[in-house]
């Protein structure tokens, strides 16, 4: 065969023994990878024990697998809370979901299973029937913040790391805020220690359907801890569909620990837990690309009749003359000379959006794409979509404000 393509018998040895070379460096390799996936594993368990997991006054027992540990509650069926540390190695990372639901054998009580969410029925054509409870198995240590170890993403789908949630929760904003703290770690190459806990109590309703009666939650809460920057935040989500942004539910870590019942950071220096715990800037959590994004101006500060830009798409279309007040955050004019303006979150997260048409500028004595910049200004007019986002048409500088003019 090599004599085909030219090589002499001794040029054939000297390329089978460099493909030999190759074959012995790719199981090196392997088993190196496999090695310091272990060493990860094991620094990440100790970097938990050293800012120490949740505590309370309550008797319970922590589950610690490799990658996170948990503690339990059977009266629930879920987890009080999951503790984990998302690492710089998702960056790289490329492991893809495994989907191996399955029971946690760690809990000797026994943990909830496949029935408490859904039926599965095997069809004749041995396709499954799925008929399911209305609620998803929703991760509270997420499988994409361990797509950088086999071992840890598979270890994600235990049911113990499951509470249900409604679709149209887990699937928007709660994934979300997920992405939110992956982000924060590929931007500042940093690591992140979070807590994620279903906010539990004796007043819950149950999934009716489910073996193990699994308790439905009406909050959610996820805490992260940047001990390198001396930073950490924490989010306190409603069960239900969310509207708002993100940032209107970023609380203080003392607040979440209120709410939960817990000493969540335990075993950090007292003087460095009070400099964290109590701030709640949500600002430098903020994804690079809703960096300047503002909150909408509290409803207290809003002139008589007016409303700030959340929930103002319930006006599309009614005809009305509305008055909307906001943070210009991001101006632009067109090649035509028209002026978009953006208040409170800028494009591609715009909540609210002025139109100006060249045609009207005549009608201002001030370039409003300057001028308006970064104040809080009152626009005025007929509210209508524009896929998707609540819009408005301005012809006139009689209809728009400053806040400080009423």
């Amino acid at each position: 065969m090599l004599a085909h393509i030219g090589f002499s018998q001794a040029d054939g040895v000297k390329i089978r023994q460099i493909e030999a070379e190759l074959d012995s460096i790719e199981v090196h390799k392997k088993t190196l990878q496999a090695a310091l996936e272990i060493e990860k594993l094991s620094w990440i368990q100790n970097e938990m024990e050293r800012v120490g997991v949740p505590t309370t006054n309550k008797v319970e027992t922590i589950i610690k697998h490799k990658a996170y540990y948990l503690s339990y509650s059977e009266e629930h069926e879920q987890a009080n809370w999951v503790m984990h540390i998302i690492l710089p190695d998702i960056i790289e990372g490329n492991v893809t979901r495994t989907n191996d639901f399955r029971i946690d054998a760690m809990i000797k009580t026994g943990s909830a299973v496949e029935k408490d969410y859904f039926i599965k029925t095997l069809k004749s054509d041995s396709t499954y029937k799925y008929d399911g409870f209305g609620y998803d198995r929703g991760h509270l240590a997420p499988s994409a913040d361990f797509r950088w170890s086999q071992t840890a993403l598979s270890e994600s789908y235990f049911y113990s790391n499951m509470s249900p949630q409604l679709a149209h929760f887990n699937r928007l904003k709660w994934a979300e805020l997920e992405n939110w703290m992956r982000e924060y770690v590929t931007a500042n190459e940093s690591h992140l220690y979070i807590i994620t806990a279903p906010v539990l109590n004796d007043n819950l309703e149950k999934i009716e359907r489910s073996v193990d009666q699994v308790s439905i939650p009406k909050h959610f809460v996820k805490v992260a801890l940047d001990l390198k920057r001396k930073q950490g935040i924490a989010f306190i989500l409603p069960h239900e569909k969310i509207e708002l942004p993100l940032e209107n539910y970023a609380v203080s870590i003392d607040s979440a620990e209120a709410i939960l019942g817990y000493d969540l950071f335990s075993q950090l220096d007292d003087v460095l837990e009070n400099a964290i715990e109590s701030k709640s800037d949500y600002q430098i959590w903020l994804p690079e690309n809703q960096k300047g994004d503002v909150q909408a101006i509290h409803q207290k500060r809003l002139p008589k009749r007016a409303s700030n830009t959340y929930g103002v798409h319930v006006f599309n279309g009614d005809g009305e003359q509305h008055t909307v007040c906001g943070t210009v955050v991001s101006t632009k004019k067109h090649d035509k000379g028209h002026v978009f303006i953006n208040l409170d979150k800028k494009f591609p997260n715009q909540i609210f959006s002025v139109s100006i048409f060249e045609s009207n500028i005549v009608n201002f004595d001030y370039e409003p794409e300057v001028y308006l910049m970064d104040k809080e200004v009152c626009f005025t007019g007929e509210i209508t979509d524009y896929n998707g986002t609540p819009s408005m048409v301005i012809d006139h500088s009689k209809k728009v404000k400053l806040l400080t003019e009423y």
